[in-house]
């Protein structure tokens, strides 16, 4: 596998791990709120559902850090996949800074896998 195929696979990975410490641990907070444009009472009343979106999206950041360790550009593409859809779902449905965000560092990654 390419070298820019494995960065881009890490950086969607890293975008991940950091999502999930935004939603799991600083939704209520200054950080929390700003990332995600949030009013204090609307985070303190959905912290539990953000929570449940971080544990999701440590489970992409963890199928990817998987397939990087065991050298598998299958479960990479997999799972960049999964970040591609989660993200054009987001970029629909929530917030059109998704796309930026999430589905196009996937949709980068893949291609370099597939050049690869």
């Amino acid at each position: 596998m390419s070298v820019v195929a494995t960065v881009l696979v890490a950086l969607v990975a890293l975008v991940h791990v950091y999502i999930v410490v935004l939603e799991m641990v600083l939704w209520t907070t200054p950080r929390g709120r700003a990332a995600f444009g949030l009013e204090e009472q609307f985070a303190h009343d959905t912290r539990a559902l953000a929570a449940n979106q971080g544990l999701y999206n440590g489970f992409l950041a963890a199928g990817l850090v998987y397939g990087l360790v065991r050298d598998d550009t299958e479960i990479q593409a997999l799972f960049l996949v999964f970040v591609l859809v989660a993200g054009l779902f987001g970029a629909a449905t929530a917030s059109r800074r998704i796309l930026f965000v999430q589905a196009l560092p996937a949709a980068l990654a893949l291609a370099a896998l597939a050049l690869a």
